[in-house]
């Protein structure tokens, strides 16, 4: 794919979340713009429409004149940030959006051969923010609509899509957007799922810590798992933390990672194996006894309760 950029609008008012601030509203744990910006991290240039604020990644930062001017507006004053042939406009309230949509859009756009490719929600409808676009369609249409208008203030976005030769995906998961406190409440509960819960905590303490590196984490799972059982249940977090410290040490990604945790299951794995095969060292005498223990005969100095005999499970070092 030819290289692209991104525009994200972040401003709006958030009526029907009584002006609350949308953008940093979170769900797990992360808020919903810097979920969007990880979703578009591919592009080469990334451009915010919005007042700035901290961000977990590094972007551009542009206003609409005046702030407030809706969505088409908006988007002129973010294509103008960038240069790539194809943009990529998504809206600040996308939970679910990720990497693999961001390049399945476009993807799209390239083979088709149209001027835009969007998303559809599970009603049918248009997404334009969800959407992929040749840089040059936008340019000419907005031109177009200033020429006709004046301006492009208050102008809604189908003025712009309606005149563009589109492709359309249906992803109602993708295209879900954060509108009403309903729907980041469905949101939240959804990534608590069983099915999502691991790869979105994985990927927001990822974010946190500014880690960009995609690990098997069903071998750090079998790691934890045969430290726990082989070891002791403590072993486990202990294990896969040493394992990434090590990797770090290396200066490695996902390969150091790996080695690092063949490595430490193997440790595990004969840690287990020493307890369960059945064998246990010869006994030894006691200190300064003189005489050899284990003959069975109960004389001399090894006369006393239990002369002659080991007690495996009496020994610290029994399995």
């Amino acid at each position: 794919m030819d290289g692209h950029d991104a525009v994200v609008l972040a401003g709006g008012s958030a009526r029907r979340l009584g002006g609350a601030d949308k953008p940093g509203v979170r769900v797990g744990g992360r808020a919903l713009l810097d979920r969007v910006l990880a979703a578009c991290s591919g592009a080469a240039t990334t451009v915010v429409v919005a007042e700035p604020r901290p961000t977990a990644r590094p972007v551009e930062w542009a206003r609409e004149d005046p702030p407030g001017a809706g969505p088409l507006a908006a988007l002129d004053a973010g294509l103008g940030h960038t240069t790539a042939a194809y943009v990529v406009v998504l809206s600040a309230d996308l939970p679910f959006l990720d990497g693999g949509t961001v390049e399945r859009l476009l993807t799209a756009l390239q083979e088709a051969g149209t001027e835009g490719v969007l998303l559809t929600d599970s009603g049918g409808r248009d997404q334009p923010l969800v959407a992929a676009y040749r840089s040059a369609a936008l340019r000419r249409e907005l031109a177009a609509l200033r020429a006709e208008h004046g301006e492009l203030t208050g102008l809604p976005l189908r003025r712009l899509t309606g005149a563009l030769e589109l492709t359309r995906i249906t992803d109602p998961v993708a295209s879900f957007d954060c509108d009403t406190w309903d729907d980041i409440a469905a949101a939240r509960a959804r990534i608590r799922e069983h099915g999502h819960v691991l790869d979105e905590w994985i990927t927001a303490v990822k974010d946190e810590l500014g880690i960009d590196l995609d690990v098997d984490t069903g071998t750090l799972l079998d790691l934890a798992r045969d430290a726990a059982h082989g070891v002791a249940r403590p072993a486990a977090p202990l294990t896969t933390f040493l394992v990434g410290y090590a990797a770090a040490q290396a200066k490695g990604g996902p390969e150091a990672v790996a080695e690092a945790a063949r490595k430490a299951t193997a440790l595990a794995l004969r840690w287990a194996a020493e307890a369960d095969d059945g064998t246990a060292p010869p006994p030894t005498a006691p200190s300064g006894s003189g005489t050899e223990t284990g003959t069975g005969t109960g004389t001399g100095t090894d006369s006393g309760p239990g002369a002659g005999t080991a007690d495996p499970e009496a020994r610290p070092d029994a399995g």
